[in-house]
């Protein structure tokens, strides 16, 4: 799916470069700065910390409490080729309305008991071979409905912090030293660096979301 915050033929306009370069290589940057700024942006998902599938019946644990109700649709990606994809929930705990019971198996960890403070799990049916419970690293995410990155692409805000981000890594791909020297020959800070998102917070900041604003 091509970029919508910031789109090729956006980011050439601004940087005039015309035909020079292939639009899938143009794209690929784009693409590098949604996916960035996404990572700060506000939607309905949290993080799958473990997985594990009994009976056709499949498990995830999230960590946040009570995420998702019983009856909603949620698409699993990152979780491994079983797993991921759209999921009608089935049963949670902590319970919500219409819940079923979760096949418990021997080597699942947690049970009502020792569920650890601020996890969460939701089922879904799978029809597959069983799968012993694991913890995923990095974490996979559970994704409600979403709602909000159309709305995110016609954001101003959010379109010129795109536009900031995809310029300065298209001109550190194209300069061995990314940054170039002052008149003073005095270095300038390298483009990639931490101050990539740092110098477009100011325009995401009302986007952003919670979990994204600690430290």
């Amino acid at each position: 799916m091509a970029a919508t915050y910031v789109t090729a033929a956006e980011l050439k306009a601004n940087l005039g470069i015309g035909s020079l370069y292939a639009d899938s290589i143009v794209e690929n940057v784009c693409q590098t700065a949604e996916d960035l700024i996404n990572q700060f942006l506000w939607f309905d998902s949290y993080p799958v910390v473990g997985v594990g599938l009994y009976s056709n019946y499949g498990l995830a644990v999230i960590s946040s409490p009570t995420s998702y109700v019983t009856g909603q649709t949620v698409t699993l990606s990152n979780c491994g080729s079983i797993y991921n994809g759209a999921r009608v929930i089935t049963g949670t705990f902590p319970y919500t309305q219409g819940s079923i019971s979760f096949p418990y198996f021997v080597n699942f960890p947690y049970n009502y008991r020792n569920l650890p403070n601020g996890y969460s799990w939701i089922s879904f049916a799978i029809t597959h071979a069983d799968d012993n419970y694991h913890q995923l690293m990095p974490y996979g995410k559970a994704l409600g409905v979403d709602t909000k990155e159309t709305t995110y692409a016609t954001t101003p805000a959010i379109r010129e912090a795109a536009m900031n981000i995809a310029v300065d890594v298209w001109q550190a791909r194209q300069q061995s030293s990314a940054g170039g020297v002052s008149p003073d020959f005095s270095p300038s800070p390298y483009r990639l660096g931490n101050s990539l998102m740092g110098k477009t917070r100011g325009l995401l900041a009302p986007y952003m979301s919670p979990r994204n604003m600690l430290g």
